[in-house]
């Protein structure tokens, strides 16, 4: 009676909590990930170097929390790092505007100026699906849910290393949505020791048994929590996660603590936004109707110290810095940081810090935007003509044998909507010319100054002073309709208007991609049958020290052997831009050669009917890569094909070499994607019969 009553115990015990069920799917053997279900757990193992494994051991009961244990196993010898942790995700959900001249492609929006609710996301172990590409293994859990969202929890694993990506994947019915969301990991027992990078750079480690929370502003976008063998490493995609602002202030992007917002009560570490962003413009993600939002983070586990596991990760940004590559320049461009006006113009004394930042990150080469609606563009010329003295002196001084500062300005006028200006040296222009001026005159103090009445003359201008034009953020902001509105001008046909610049804006964590919008510019201006390009822009205001710059930056590496000196102008930098002799990127990937038929960026091909040409490029990367795409049309159509890099593992460097038919195309370019959404574009080669 004693064992029968047991028995039926345990038949009980399964009729209420049901073995959740696990679907190994056929192509287990992919890759060297370990996969076993016994019972309630799901255990998954996977190679991180010589004799050593990451181990994860998923409980699949609801009661408990998912994560029963996660450490290294080295030589059959196991040392845990944290068990009994949780996924926890907080989603903010507000609405969109979608005004008819903008619809989602929106920036000017205050989305938290408007009700918006905050949700905790719930996982429901229901069932399991374990997939492998490449040397990446998935494991699909259950169902995610919220008011209006419903997904899945997505357990990405990458061969080769200890990183891992926490996923809820979610969408919507609802149209109109734009969302925001905090994420991390909560723990049954706190852990020993929390670590992070101050704003200042200095390493710094608490006591991890804490009963309040803190958001802090730390370097790198990284909180570890440590325990006796080992630690785990919590950090975002490391632009992906930043929706676009005006400013890179350091919002406080990592938390730790219990009780988090009243919503986790658990001790718990994890990254967050802050849903006012900069309090000026604030646009957070887009969340079409059906779209799969991939709320995520990463892990990186360790065994080693806590400073350790930190350099790990900033392994990934290359320390926030963009390296140095043979026969290139790193140049930014966009940045009003106003220094003139505010400081020069102002009678301050203070030094230009923001050069110091941008030498910091690896930047050899910046472009200002200057006089943002802070100056006399039209004059009267007694004080026109000194702003650009002051800043020409300023580019001058900041510039020497390893740094270029580049004057230049968004003068908005002319041409309609927004657009930057590059000039191959110093040049005096006047955006205003009154009856009886000429077009060009010489002042005895400044020299040879330009009066512009209209866009005829500024083409002109730029013709012969060998400057750039380009659409500044194209078909957002204000330049929404542009380039569009006057691709049939003649000042567009111009060389000297080069194209457009790219910046991750609007954000969708829907996309594998990040900035969209002027990818599809590209294409469209390359099948408008125009030789057009695009540069990487931040258009960003303040630049400091404490501000999250890498996550809101961008780069080009230009084709240049050596840095301009300043008062030789600047040439070599404008006809790399003008033939598209560069490639744009997050930093995290490098594109040191693109070629098709051995020709580069910018230049031409003859190709015979029926001909395959050779495509051939190199890359090095950070994060695992997801794809590359060869991308080309015909003067109507787009054209992909997707190159799969799931094989690849973290840090790598390679050649790719591919024949590819292109009947009836006329432009080629390359795009390559990691894990996290980083990327790197190239500038088209042009095809002809």
């Amino acid at each position: 009676m004693k064992y029968s009553l047991i028995a039926f115990c345990i038949l009980l015990t399964h009729l209420a909590f049901p073995q959740t069920p696990v679907n190994l799917l056929g192509n287990l053997k992919e890759n060297a990930t370990q996969i076993k279900s016994k019972g309630d757990q799901l255990w998954i193992s996977w190679p991180v170097g010589k004799k050593k494994e990451c181990e994860l051991v998923l409980n699949l009961d609801n009661t408990k929390p998912l994560f029963s244990k996660m450490g290294f196993n080295e030589k059959g010898k196991y040392h845990e790092i944290l068990q009994n942790a949780e996924p926890e995700f907080l989603l903010n959900v507000g609405k969109r505007t979608l005004k008819p001249e903008n619809g989602w492609t929106i920036f000017f929006d205050k989305v938290p100026t408007r009700p918006y609710e905050s949700y905790h996301l719930k996982l429901d172990k229901n069932k399991v699906n374990v997939t492998k590409h490449g040397k990446r293994t998935v494991v699909t859990i259950g169902e995610v849910s919220a008011p209006d969202f419903k997904g899945a929890f997505e357990l990405t694993i990458y061969n080769d290393s200890p990183l891992i990506n926490l996923a809820a994947v979610v969408s919507t019915d609802k149209d109109s949505t734009a969302i925001l969301y905090d994420a991390g990991l909560s723990t049954s027992q706190p852990f020993k020791q929390l670590s992070f990078a101050k704003n200042n750079g200095e390493f710094n480690s608490i006591n991890g048994n804490e009963t309040t929370v803190t958001n802090e502003k730390v370097k790198h976008r990284t909180i570890i929590g440590s325990n006796d063998f080992g630690g785990i490493a919590v950090f975002p995609a490391p632009h992906q996660y930043f929706y676009p602002l005006d400013e890179a202030f350091n919002l406080a992007f990592v938390w730790h603590g219990a009780g988090y917002r009243d919503m986790i009560e658990r001790n718990a570490i994890g990254i967050r936004q802050d849903p006012k962003g900069d309090n000026r413009f604030v646009p957070w993600f887009n969340a079409p109707p059906k779209s799969q939002q991939r709320l995520n983070f990463f892990c990186l586990l360790g065994d080693g110290t806590a400073q350790e596991l930190l350099d790990e990760v900033k392994l990934f940004t290359h320390n926030d810095f963009y390296p140095e590559l043979k026969g290139h320049k790193t140049m930014a461009s966009h940045f009003h940081n106003e220094f003139i006006m505010n400081v020069v113009r102002a009678g301050k004394n203070d030094k230009p810090e923001f050069t110091q930042v941008f030498k910091d990150m690896g930047v050899d080469i910046v472009h200002l935007g200057e006089f943002h609606y802070t100056a006399h563009p039209k004059g009267p010329d007694s004080l026109r003509l000194e702003e650009l003295k002051a800043l020409f002196d300023l580019c001058a001084n900041a510039s020497d044998n390893e740094f270029l500062l580049l004057p230049g300005e968004e003068p908005n006028e002319f041409f309609g909507g927004h657009w930057m200006q590059l000039f191959s040296s110093p040049v005096y222009w006047v955006m205003d010319r009154k009856d009886g001026q000429q077009f060009v005159s010489e002042n005895p103090k400044y020299g040879k100054v330009y009066h512009i009445k209209d866009a005829a003359e500024m083409t002109r201008l730029l013709e012969a002073e060998h400057g750039l034009a380009w659409t500044a953020h194209p078909r957002i902001k204000g330049s929404t309709g542009y380039p569009d509105a006057y691709k049939g001008e003649e000042f567009f046909k111009n060389d000297q208007f080069m194209g457009g610049a790219w910046k991750a804006m609007p954000a969708d964590l829907s996309s594998p991609k990040l900035g969209m919008r002027v990818l599809n510019l590209l294409d469209d201006m390359n099948n408008w049958g125009l030789k057009k390009h695009v540069i990487a822009e931040s258009d960003l205001f303040t630049i400091t020290k404490e501000n999250e710059m890498y996550a809101h930056m961008n780069i080009n590496y230009m084709k240049l052997g050596e840095l301009p000196v300043f008062y030789n102008g600047w040439k070599p930098v404008v006809d790399a831009m003008s033939t598209g002799d560069f490639f744009s990127t997050t930093g995290e990937v490098l594109i040191p050669s693109f070629t098709v038929n051995g020709k580069s960026s910018g230049e031409t091909i003859t190709v015979k009917q029926g001909e395959e040409l050779q495509v051939k490029f190199d890359l090095q990367w950070t994060f695992p890569l997801n794809f590359a795409e060869i991308i080309s049309g015909d003067g109507e159509k787009v054209y992909r094909e997707r190159i799969d890099l799931n094989g690849t593992s973290a840090f790598g460097t390679d050649d790719f070499s591919k024949s590819i038919a292109l009947p009836g195309r006329t432009w080629v370019r390359l795009e390559v994607w990691d894990v996290a959404g980083n990327g790197a574009f190239t500038q088209s080669i042009y095809l002809k019969k």
